[in-house]
């Protein structure tokens, strides 16, 4: 699986703690190796971001994306729930 990031999405991720970004980028490659592992938790969101996907990296923390064809994906944003308002 490719992975894409838009610029929005990395500025977010750099300004991270460390320890929350090296679990982040443990979750994407985990996606790019095993696209359907259950850990990852991906759903497809409704409303506003209808179309696109989310999976987690922590209980509290989401990665939205969309699909790019069958083997891309863009990385579009992150943050905890409150993103989904």
């Amino acid at each position: 699986m490719e992975v894409l990031y838009k610029p929005t999405f990395v500025r977010r991720i750099k300004k991270l703690p460390k320890r929350l970004q090296v679990e982040v980028f443990e979750k994407i490659e985990l996606l790019k190796i095993e696209p359907n592992s259950p850990a990852l938790k991906i759903h497809i969101l409704h409303g506003k971001f209808n179309g696109l996907y989310a999976f987690s990296v922590s209980y509290e923390y989401r990665i939205i994306f969309e699909y790019q064809g069958k083997n891309k994906i863009i990385l579009l944003d992150f943050g905890d729930h409150d993103i989904y308002k």
